[in-house]
């Protein structure tokens, strides 16, 4: 009982410590993202990120790095990219650099990992942004006549400085909050329960260090936030800082439901292009940064974490960043079968889980005649809809949009 409570007492600990390091930047990051949104919204993306070739792909790159979407987000984005007409060179390279990183991931790496990891992060979602898209455009040169022009908006977003509050507190909170939680006890059960000898022991080169990272963190699940954790445990028991940087990149930039989406959406070609560059582009940055980075540099910056910024700021921002985050789930609405009745059709849309999804979701039904209104359940990716719309329109839409929507009732 006693080895129980010590165990539990070890994980809390190490985990309120990765939590307050990083909580600070994060509410800071979560702010420029908020500002960021209300001006580079939706509706600027399709319109300036489109096109063909590869001043498409330089574009799609450069603006993808800083977007603060996450892995799921970034997916109806990409599709309504090319479905207004973009390039699928672009498209790529939207999808490898949004989700790699993002203005709150790289302060959090900065908290945690240090400037020179924060640097190298972004660094390499542009290079592999453009190594994907630049690949693809350069292979299949006679994409500009099977494709539509790029449709422009003149849509223009609200930069209402509570909307972008909102969505940076609220809104992007919801989408990272879970995962962040999920990558801070994770880092620190690997922190108490993995030994630093097991790992020099069994894994004892570079290379296979970054192998194993490369391997785990393709069809992982994991956002960019939340993916630091995990990354600065895995340093601290004797993994290389460059294969750490493995994990970072591969992991958000890819996992099962963006895997399916690029097979589905954009062919065997671009899949084939897309997941070779990732892995590519991922352990070059691993070899590359454990070249010019010293790892007990890494080491003391992961002990020495959060000791710039005064414990009470850092503590003060760590209550915050989690009463906003369990102030969301409070505020969840739950789904039961009695409220299921009260709608005229229920769906169930898979990859549909973020507030992103929910944005392009409506605009897509939008145009549909016979929907009053839509509801959504996004924690079990659930769409109820008023009226009496067709359903084959429905699911034309949603599937075009890069979901997957099964009509339940």
């Amino acid at each position: 009982m006693n080895v129980i409570l010590i165990f539990i007492k070890q994980v809390l600990t190490e985990s309120v410590s990765l939590w307050t390091a990083m909580a600070p930047y994060i509410l800071l990051g979560l702010g420029m993202a908020g500002i960021l949104n209300g001006f580079l919204g939706s509706s600027f993306i399709t319109k300036h990120l489109g096109g063909h070739g590869i001043g498409a792909v330089l574009r799609a790159s450069v603006f993808g790095v800083p977007l603060p979407v996450c892995s799921c987000g970034v997916i109806p984005l990409a599709a309504s990219l090319n479905r207004q007409g973009a390039g699928k060179g672009a498209t790529l390279s939207f999808l490898i650099s949004t989700p790699t990183s993002g203005i709150d991931s790289i302060l959090a790496t900065y908290a945690l990992m240090g400037p020179l990891f924060a640097l190298f992060r972004p660094f390499a979602a542009l290079a592999g942004g453009i190594l994907v898209g630049g690949l693809y455009v350069l292979i299949h040169k006679k994409e500009n006549e099977h494709t539509i022009p790029v449709i422009s908006s003149d849509t223009h977003e609200k930069r209402n400085i509570f909307a972008m509050l909102r969505y940076g507190f609220i809104d992007l909170t919801a989408d990272i909050g879970t995962w962040l939680i999920i990558g801070v006890t994770i880092g620190a059960l690997l922190t108490v329960l993995i030994p630093q000898e097991l790992m020099l022991k069994f894994l004892p080169t570079p290379s296979l260090h970054y192998l194993v990272m490369l391997v785990l963190g393709i069809p992982l699940y994991v956002c960019a936030t939340g993916s630091i954790p995990i990354a600065a445990a895995l340093i601290a028991k004797g993994f290389s800082p460059g294969s750490a940087l493995v994990f970072l990149i591969a992991g958000p930039a890819t996992n099962a439901v963006t895997l399916s989406f690029v097979r589905s959406k954009l062919g065997k070609m671009a899949f084939i292009i897309y997941l070779s560059s990732i892995g590519f582009i991922a352990l070059m940055s691993g070899w590359l940064f454990d070249r010019v980075y010293d790892s007990d540099t890494v080491m003391e910056h992961l002990h020495h974490h959060g000791e710039a910024i005064p414990a009470w700021i850092s503590v003060s921002a760590g209550i915050i960043l989690f009463s906003l985050i369990l102030l969301k789930w409070l505020l969840r609405p739950s789904i039961s079968s009695s409220e299921i009745k009260l709608h005229d059709e229920t769906w169930h849309v898979d990859g549909m889980n973020c507030k992103h999804c929910q944005t392009t979701v409506i605009q897509v039904l939008e145009p549909i005649n016979g929907i009053k209104s839509l509801h959504f359940k996004l924690d079990k990716n659930i769409l109820e809809i008023d009226g009496s719309p067709d359903s084959a329109q429905i699911e034309k839409a949603l599937t075009e949009a890069g979901y997957g929507p099964e009509r339940i009732r």
